[in-house]
């Protein structure tokens, strides 16, 4: 489904009864709201509403010309919620996505239920611009993700995973290489710059924090670090995980996201 925000194409799809409580989904860089598959029928069975939002310049949302900023992108989803007349929701989001909800619920909290942020961190390293610039002129010159793919794909994913769900892995590489060059860079830009670190103390949204062990994109110790910065937020690491633990262990993150639902729902 489509939606127009300040005259751009933003794509959501919502599934779900229509007076359950919303669950938003958030994804990561290079990916889509297809990246939250294996966990839409764990929530729609706990009794859930589930909403899956795009960001600008992937799936299928419109890209906009950058460098675009985390507030910038949690306005969007803010800005979704008040299309869809969605006063309230938990939202879950994963990498990019949680720094997205963090934002949310710094600036938009009399929205946000409660937080279940995954494989990701509080602010930008120092080395972000220069880590990305190499990925960056790679992706500019030759207008797609293809130089970029080999090494996200092994950050996001397993070879064992691979071998184990081949389909699977074939699905994630086809949305990573039809992400919007220039989606891609805004996306960068926003994740290179940001710091939430001074305001998530004063956050008061019940909080879950979800790493994948094996994460090598954003590891446990910044997920820690993250947790320990909200008041009362709960830190859970899932074994055999990268970046994407919610695809690589769907029935360890799927349990522990549905207890987290259920057990913060009123």
């Amino acid at each position: 489904m489509l939606v127009s925000i300040d005259g751009r194409r933003v794509h959501y799809d919502l599934l779900g009864s229509d007076d359950a409580p919303v669950v938003c989904f958030a994804h990561s860089l290079a990916s889509d709201g297809g990246m939250w598959a294996e966990q839409v029928a764990a929530t729609l069975d706990a009794g859930f509403r589930v909403l899956r939002v795009d960001m600008r310049g992937h799936g299928g949302s419109e890209a906009i010309p950058g460098p675009y900023s985390m507030d910038a992108l949690a306005d969007d989803v803010a800005a979704l919620f008040e299309a869809l007349k969605i006063e309230r929701t938990h939202f879950v989001g994963l990498s990019v996505g949680a720094m997205i909800g963090q934002s949310l619920a710094i600036r938009y909290g009399a929205t946000i239920s409660s937080l279940v942020l995954c494989d990701t961190q509080p602010s930008a390293p120092a080395t972000a611009r220069a880590g990305w610039s190499a990925p960056l002129a790679m992706v500019r010159q030759s207008n797609s993700l293809t130089p970029v793919r080999s090494g996200m794909l092994r950050a996001f994913l397993s070879d064992a995973f691979k071998a184990r769900r081949p389909a699977r892995w074939a699905q994630i590489e086809s949305t990573l290489l039809a992400t919007s060059p220039a989606g891609f860079e805004g996306c960068v830009a926003a994740m290179s710059d940001f710091d939430y670190t001074a305001d998530l103390p004063l956050v008061r949204i019940p909080a879950l924090v979800v790493c994948g062990a094996a994460d090598p994109m954003t590891p446990p110790a910044e997920n820690q670090r993250l947790a320990a910065l909200i008041p009362g937020a709960r830190y859970e690491e899932i074994p055999d995980a990268r970046h994407f633990a919610n695809v690589e262990q769907p029935e360890t993150f799927n349990r522990i996201l549905t207890e987290w639902l259920t057990a913060v729902s009123p």
